[in-house]
């Protein structure tokens, strides 16, 4: 190409002739076009077209060239786009470059050491004589405006760049993934995996949907009335301009679809492209994708995803299985998305282009974070703000939806309020009257009954017939399971059962519960979040404020009974084999010191707030960001962000949690079958979501050396699919369970 201009090319076609090869220029051109078009959400339209432009320009070379034609040399042909951003935005150009040279291997550091070369090291590399066609070809400006009407925040500038450089990475790679996929379907004649435009309902479509569910709802019951009251107060303030809002309403006062319907409501006003549900656990992310589904009714299958932390995506895996499976993975073009804390708050701090494709999705969305009170302490600042920054650059509006609101609003020293530092500001609350609400919907009374054994413990809990008992490990809902076993309707719960297990025992308690007949549930705290079930009385391990105020959200739910018949009994462990780990006996001993101080209702708003500030006032602003992010892009500049450092760091769980499939059912061995056969993945991870247990790195690895799980086709899909081959190790009454002989020995490590 060097002698003269010809076409340069950006994708070959094996055993095809060049002029069936994808033409360089309209590759970046095309990029170029719907990554600016992706940003146009946030305003930063113009500097992802340019990112678009330039993302392969590496590809105007020989060397380039001469690989598509077989040569077995690799070419980096990224840092050519991002050496030419910084020397025509010598400023914004590091936008721009980042994003650029991280396109395929992921976000470097901007300076020293990480997991990948530094963009400092790759812009200084060797690289292969550009050809100065691309000039000819790419409308690359002279010039770049910043996003039009950003909004700095006074301590956190470094942290706003770098959460922009990874929205316009999203941009970049999704973009450069859907070009590439759509002209490779085109020649080989492939259905394209992704939904084009209009071939999913628009939020408006799902309006009436909703209305009708909600028109069939009867306000015969007091607490229907109040139900019917929140919902027509939280929809009536859709109009309010978009940003942060709260969302505080007690457990059972129809929260769920109140901020569903709200937020329907408020995007259509509003122009916002979707509505992203972000759900604390796992176990309950399917739950409220059911009830969603139900509640817009033709529309529910087309417009609702999930999209669980369901299958490791491991950067050491060999780059056959990463790219298989990254291939597969959803970039939340739904109008609905229900997903987990942990899927989102990462992808938020994410380096790889598989986690963050899906980011720009976020901008110009509702975003309603589900029990907020359950964000991880060690990165809650980090959290909140991200969720600020959302709200405060990216034209998203964010509901903090909850029955136990955390303290996180800033303080106002104007008005004399203690608040969160580096909290949230200008936070409307939606509900009517919140203090009022806890009034009206006070359903039970709380009690401490002391320190209780486990003989004690049994023998309150054989005496009720309807009784629910929530515990703080695993290890003991299975004793007191096995304790009560031979008494009917015993039943238990824990994430050591897969979902389609778990809604199988639910189905059954629920069933049991309206027929009145025995049925006595030993739970893990799972059963807090959201799920519906209405015991006469909760026994409640000691745990922080909000839990106990969850645990008594399952109690009386529905208000049948008194409020005085109706109690939540708070517990000590008598037991030493059930102490709870160090953190959890601080929440307990924050709620104590609370419950001394406080003469009303443990559960009123008055006395949740003070739990809160005690517990962040206890855990001081550090360890509020334990690994000091925060403090590390503080100190950064826009030639040294830290963006793999970042990624590596931040984590919502501290213990790494591996996906094993559990052929629990004939729908199940059906999808390990297809899994086992077909090619592709489209909408077999879907259907796996269902059977997995997600079990600690330690255990994973004892399993697999006592050959309980195998890998399905492993040199095609790595470790990304481990089934349980030895089903002798799943119980039908607990879930996965390590008491079989074969794998006693590793009995200690998974719990």
């Amino acid at each position: 190409m060097s002698d003269g201009v010809g076409v340069f090319y950006a994708h070959s076609v094996e055993g095809a002739a060049e002029p069936a090869w994808q033409a360089l220029s309209e590759h970046l051109l095309s990029v170029g076009e719907m990554a600016s078009g992706f940003a146009r959400a946030f305003g930063g339209d113009k500097l992802a077209a340019c990112a678009g432009f330039l993302h392969d320009l590496g590809k105007y070379t020989d060397e380039f060239q001469a690989r598509l034609k077989g040569s077995p040399e690799r070419v980096d042909h990224s840092t050519w786009g991002a050496r030419i951003a910084l020397e025509r935005y010598p400023t914004l150009g590091y936008l721009l470059a980042y994003a650029i040279a991280g396109h395929h291997a992921g976000l470097a550091n901007g300076k020293g050491e990480g997991r990948r070369a530094s963009l400092q090291e790759r812009l200084v590399a060797d690289l292969p004589k550009l050809h100065p066609q691309w000039q000819d070809e790419l409308p690359v400006p002279a010039a770049l405006p910043m996003v039009p009407g950003f909004s700095p925040h006074r301590e956190r500038g470094m942290f706003q760049m770098a959460f922009l450089v990874r929205m316009l990475f999203s941009c970049l790679v999704d973009a450069d993934f859907l070009d590439t996929e759509a002209f490779y379907n085109r020649v080989e004649g492939r259905t394209a995996l992704r939904h084009e435009p209009g071939m999913r309902p628009t939020l408006a479509d799902l309006k009436p949907a909703l209305d009708l569910h909600l028109a069939g709802f009867r306000a015969d019951r007091p607490v229907n009335q109040i139900r019917a009251e929140i919902l027509q107060h939280v929809r009536a303030q859709a109009d309010l301009k978009p940003g942060l809002f709260s969302l505080t309403v007690p457990t059972g006062g129809g929260k769920t679809l109140a901020s569903l319907a709200f937020a329907l409501d408020h995007a259509i006003r509003h122009g916002q492209q979707r509505v992203i549900f972000v759900i604390p656990f796992t176990s309950i992310v399917e739950q409220n994708a059911a009830v969603f589904r139900q509640a817009l009714g033709p529309w529910g299958e087309s417009s609702v995803l999930e999209h669980h932390s369901a299958f490791a995506d491991d950067p050491r895996d060999s780059k056959e299985a990463r790219d298989k499976v990254r291939l597969a993975m959803e970039n939340w073009d739904a109008p609905i998305i229900v997903t987990t804390a942990v899927q989102f708050f990462e992808s938020l701090f994410a380096d790889r282009p598989s986690k963050c494709r899906k980011l720009h999705h976020i901008a110009n969305s509702v975003v309603i974070l589900d029990e907020a009170q359950t964000m991880p302490l060690k990165v809650l600042r980090p959290c909140v703000a991200a969720l600020d920054e959302l709200a405060r650059n990216y034209r998203s509006s964010v509901v903090l939806c909850t029955a136990t609101q955390p303290a996180l609003k800033a303080p106002d020293v104007a008005a004399d309020l203690e608040g969160f530092e580096g909290g949230l500001e200008n936070v409307r609350e939606l509900a009517p009257e919140p203090a009022r609400l806890f009034e009206q919907l006070k359903r039970v009374t709380v009690r401490h009954v002391g320190a209780l054994d486990d003989s004690d413990l049994l023998n309150q809990l054989r005496e009720r017939e309807q009784v629910l008992c929530i515990v703080n490990n695993r290890r003991h809902a299975r004793a007191l399971h096995q304790g009560m076993a031979d008494l009917s309707g015993t039943y238990h719960l824990t994430t050591l059962m897969c979902a389609a297990h778990r809604s199988q025992v639910l189905a059954t308690v629920r069933e049991a519960l309206k027929q009145g007949q025995p049925c006595r549930l030993v739970s893990t705290a799972l059963i807090e979040a959201g799920v519906d079930v209405a015991f006469p009385t909760v026994y409640r391990a000691e745990a922080g404020l909000d839990s106990i105020a969850q645990a008594a959200g399952r109690c009386n739910r529905e208000g049948r009974w008194a409020a005085k018949d109706s109690e939540v009994r708070i517990f000590a462990n008598a037991n030493d084999d059930w102490k709870a780990p160090p953190e959890l006996r601080q929440f307990a001993d924050v709620t104590r010191e609370v419950l001394r101080n406080h003469e009303g209702d443990p559960l009123d708003p008055v006395a949740i707030e003070r739990y809160f500030k005690l517990l962040y006032w206890q855990k001081g602003d550090e360890a509020l960001d334990a690994l000091n992010l925060l403090g590390l892009l503080k100190k950064a500049k826009i030639d040294s962000l830290p963006m793999d450092t970042l990624a590596e760091q931040f984590k919502m769980i501290d213990s790494v949690q591996m996906p094993v499939i559990i052929p629990f059912d004939d729908e199940a061995r059906s999808a390990i079958r297809d899994l086992q056969f077909v090619d592709g993945l489209q909408g077999i991870s879907r259907r796996l979501q269902r059977y997995l247990v997600q079990v600690p790195k330690h255990g994973f690895d004892a399993l697999r050396k006592a050959g309980a799980i195998e890998a399905v086709r492993p040199k095609e899909w790595g470790d990304q699919f481990m089934v349980l081959a030895n089903e002798s190790l799943y119980d039908p009454d607990v879930g996965l369970s390590w008491d079989n002989p074969v794998f006693i020995a590793a009995s200690a490590l998974v719990i």
